[in-house]
C-alpha cells in the first residue's frame, strides 16, 4: 500500500462498519501480520508517530487545527522492515474525547477495537504521567464491560485472562519537558511509568479510585514501556510537522522516535488469536468483521465466539484450498491417462499429502477433525475414483484400439469366409492366437488390460463355434476336444481378469491406508503445535503474574497478591486441561486404528474372496486337465486307428501286388 485507506468508520446512523475495500486488502495478505494500533486524545501527534513507523514522512493524516483529523480507524500494510515474510499493519485511531461526538460509548468502542486487533497497543499522550494523565485512560477500567474472553457465563468477570492476549503496551508521552527524577535520582523512562502507576495503601473511597485504573494497566497490560518525546520543532512550525526537512526537527526528538520505531519493530510480536493461532492479514480482517458487527448490534465482543467464528471460516477454506491443491494437480496428471495403477496410486499420495499440508496451514482448533475427514474422506478420495474411473475408461478405449486394430485382418478374412473350409478353425484359432500375444505385448501395462481380452475373447468364441461346427476337416470328436479347450482357455482369462481386479483393489486399499496414515500424523504434528502455543500463553501469563506478585508482595499489597495467586492457580488449571488434549491425539490413534481393523477385516473378506477364486482356479485346471486327459486320449486312440489303418492298407497293397505278380505268372 502507498497510502493509509479508511479501515472501520461509522454509517449515517451512526453505527461501527468495516470498509469493503479495506477488507479486499488484508484478503491479499497471506503472511502473519504484526499490528501495531495507537490511541490517546485527540490533537496530541498520534498520525506523525504512524508515518514514521510506516518509514514515511507524510501518509496519515495530520491535523493542525482543534478538530479531530482522523475518523473511525485507518489502516496502512506495509512490509515489515525486520521481519521477513511479515506485513506491519499500522492502525491510526480516532481521537478519543473529541467534544463533537454524541455517542459517548463510541470512544470506548474505537479503544477496543484498538485493544481486539492489536499485537502492540500504543498509548499517545502530552506532558506527563500525572494523575489527570492516567484518569483520561479510563477506557482502560470499562474494558471488563466491554470485551468477554468465554461466552459461558455472560455476567462472570473473566478480565484475569485478558494478559493472556491482550497486546503490549506502550505510553508514548509528547512534549515531555521535565526531567526523569524520582527523590531526587535520574530513573528511565520504564521506571517513571511505573512509579506513575503505583498503588497507594488503604481502602479509603478516593483511594480505591486512584488504585483502580493502575490496577487495571497493570493487570491487563503487564508488558509495559515508555518513551518520552520532548518537543520537535518551534511552536510556529508545529502545523507543518508533516512535511518540515529533518534539519527543522529537533535531533533529539529524531533520536527518541527513532528509538521508538526500533523497538517496535524488533520487539512487536505477531498478532496471534486467543488459542495461540498466527493472524494473517485475511484473518485480521475476519476478525474486524466480527468485532464490529458484534458491537453494532449492542452485543459485547466475545474472544472465545471469535475464535469459533474464524475457526469455522479458515477450516472450511482450509478444506476448499487442499481440495483445489489435489484437484488442480489431479487435473494436469489426467492428461497422460491411461497410467499404471500403481502410477496413479503414487500421483494420489503425494497430492494428498500435500493437500493435507495445505489443510494443515490454514485450519486451527479442528479438534475433533471433522474438516479434515472432510477434506480426505468427502472430497479428496471422491475425486480420486473418479480419477481412477477417468483412468479405466482411458485404458478400456486403448485396450479396445489395440484389439481393434490387431483383429482387423482377421475380421476381413471372416467376412470373406477364409475360415469356412476344411481346416478353417485351425487357420483362425491360428490367427487368434497371433493376436492375443501382441496385445498381451503391447497392453500389459494397461489398467483394463485382462478385463478387455475377456470380453473380445468372448465375443470371438461365438465365430469360433461357427467355424468349428462348419469345419469337415474334424471328426464330431475331435470338434468336441477343440471345443472343451476353448472353453477352459476362456475360463482361465476369466480367472485372470478377476485376479487382476482383485490385485488392483488391494492396491488401492494400501494406498488409501498409507494416505490415512500420513493424514494422521500431520493431524499430530498440528495439534501437538497448537497445544505448544498454548502452554507457551499460559506460562508467560503466569510468569507476568508470579512477577506482579512478587511486586506487590514486596510493596505490602498482600491482599492483591492472594487475588493474583488465585488468578495463577486458575492458569495451572487450564494448563493442565491443555496437557489433557493429548487425550485428543490418543481419539486421533484410535480412529486411525479403527481404520486400519475396518481395513484388516476388508482384507480379510477379500482373502476369503482370493481362496474362493483360487478353489475355482484349482477345479478349472482340474477340468482342463481332464479335458487335456481326454483328448490325449482321443488323439491316441486316434493314432493308433491310423496306424492300424496304414498297417491294414500296407498289407492289401503287398497282398495286390502278390496277386497280380501270380496272375502275371499264369499268364506266361
Amino acid at each position: 500500500m502507498d497510502k493509509p485507506v479508511c479501515f472501520i468508520d461509522t454509517d449515517s446512523a451512526g453505527k461501527l462498519r468495516v470498509q469493503q475495500s479495506a477488507l479486499k486488502i488484508l484478503e491479499q495478505i497471506q503472511q502473519p501480520v504484526v499490528v501495531v494500533a495507537v490511541v490517546g486524545l485527540y490533537r496530541t501527534g498520534k498520525s506523525h508517530l504512524m508515518n514514521r513507523l510506516a518509514g514515511k514522512q507524510t501518509g496519515f493524516a495530520l491535523g493542525s487545527t482543534t478538530e479531530s483529523k482522523t475518523k473511525g480507524i485507518w489502516m496502512w500494510c506495509v512490509s515489515h522492515p525486520t521481519k521477513a515474510g511479515t506485513t506491519l499493519v499500522l492502525l491510526d485511531t480516532e481521537g478519543l474525547g473529541d467534544v463533537d461526538k454524541g455517542d459517548p460509548k463510541h470512544d470506548t468502542n474505537i479503544f477496543s477495537l484498538a485493544v481486539l486487533l492489536s499485537s502492540t497497543l500504543v498509548y499517545n499522550s502530552r506532558g506527563t504521567i500525572d494523575n489527570k494523565a492516567v484518569m483520561d485512560l479510563q477506557y482502560v477500567t470499562e474494558l471488563s464491560e466491554c470485551i468477554k474472553v468465554k461466552s459461558s457465563d455472560e455476567d462472570a468477570d473473566d478480565s484475569s485472562e485478558f494478559v493472556k492476549f491482550f497486546p503490549s503496551f506502550i505510553w508514548a508521552l509528547r512534549d515531555f519537558t521535565l526531567e526523569l527524577k524520582i527523590d531526587g535520582k535520574d530513573v528511565p523512562e520504564d521506571e517513571y511509568l511505573e512509579f506513575a502507576l503505583k498503588l497507594k495503601p488503604g481502602t479509603s473511597r478516593s483511594v480505591i479510585e486512584y488504585n483502580f485504573p493502575r490496577e487495571c494497566i497493570q493487570k491487563f497490560f503487564p508488558s509495559r514501556k515508555c518513551f518520552t518525546f520532548p518537543f520537535p520543532t518551534a511552536p510556529e512550525n508545529m502545523s507543518r510537522l508533516g512535511s518540515l526537512a529533518s534539519a527543522d526537527i529537533s535531533s533529539e526528538f529524531l533520536k527518541v522516535t527513532d528509538h521508538f520505531c526500533k523497538f517496535v519493530f524488533h520487539d512487536s510480536c505477531v498478532k496471534r488469536l486467543k488459542v495461540g493461532h498466527t493472524v494473517t492479514g485475511r484473518v485480521l480482517g475476519h476478525l474486524a468483521k466480527t468485532y464490529v458487527d458484534t458491537i453494532s448490534s449492542g452485543a459485547v465482543p466475545c474472544l472465545e465466539n471469535a475464535v469459533i467464528a474464524m475457526a469455522t471460516i479458515e477450516n472450511k477454506a482450509a478444506v476448499k484450498e487442499g481440495l483445489q491443491v489435489y484437484q488442480s494437480e489431479m487435473e494436469k496428471l489426467k492428461d497422460s491417462f491411461p497410467l499404471e495403477l500403481k502410477d496413479v496410486f503414487s500421483e494420489h499420495q503425494h497430492l494428498s499429502s500435500t493437500a493435507t499440508q495445505a489443510f494443515m496451514k490454514r485450519s486451527f482448533k479442528d479438534t475433533d477433525g471433522k474438516y479434515l475427514k472432510s477434506l480426505e474422506v468427502g472430497n479428496i478420495i471422491k475425486l480420486f475414483d473418479e480419477h481412477l474411473c477417468q483412468n479405466e475408461h482411458a485404458s478400456k478405449k486403448r485396450c479396445e484400439e489395440i484389439l481393434s486394430s490387431l483383429s482387423a485382418p482377421m475380421m476381413v478374412k471372416l467376412k470373406k469366409g477364409f475360415y469356412a473350409k476344411p481346416g478353417g478353425y485351425d487357420l483362425f484359432c491360428k490367427d487368434l492366437e497371433d493376436i492375443v500375444n501382441k496385445y498381451n505385448s503391447q497392453a500389459k501395462k494397461e489398467v483394463k488390460a485382462e478385463e478387455i481380452l475377456e470380453e473380445f475373447l468372448k465375443q470371438k468364441s461365438v465365430d469360433s463355434k461357427a467355424i468349428l461346427q462348419a469345419d469337415k476337416k474334424l471328426t464330431e470328436k475331435e470338434k468336441k476336444i477343440k471345443e472343451e479347450k476353448e472353453k477352459a482357455a476362456l475360463l482361465e482369462q476369466e480367472i485372470k481378469a478377476r485376479e487382476e481386479k482383485l490385485r488392483q483393489l488391494e492396491e488401492k486399499m494400501e494406498a488409501e491406508r498409507q494416505s490415512n496414515e500420513e493424514m494422521m500424523r500431520q493431524m499430530k504434528e498440528k495439534m501437538d503445535e497448537e497445544m505448544r502455543l498454548q502452554r507457551e500463553e499460559t506460562e508467560r501469563a503466569m510468569n507476568r503474574k508470579l512477577r506482579e506478585q512478587a511486586d506487590l508482595l514486596q510493596k505490602s499489597f498482600k491482599e492483591e497478591a492472594d487475588v493474583m495467586r488465585q488468578e495463577m492457580e486458575e492458569f495451572k488449571r487450564q494448563n493442565t486441561e491443555s496437557n489433557r488434549a493429548g487425550e485428543l491425539v490418543a481419539i486421533l490413534e484410535n480412529s486411525s486404528r479403527r481404520h486400519e481393523e475396518e481395513v484388516a477385516m476388508m482384507m480379510q473378506q477379500r482373502s476369503v474372496q482370493m481362496m474362493a477364486i483360487q478353489q475355482m482356479i484349482v477345479r478349472s485346471e482340474a477340468e482342463i486337465n481332464r479335458a487335456r486327459e481326454f483328448a490325449a486320449i482321443v488323439e491316441n486312440s486316434s493314432r493308433r486307428h491310423e496306424e492300424l489303418m496304414a498297417k491294414m492298407i500296407q498289407q492289401h497293397r503287398e497282398h495286390m501286388m502278390a496277386v497280380h505278380s501270380s496272375n502275371g505268372c499264369r499268364t506266361m
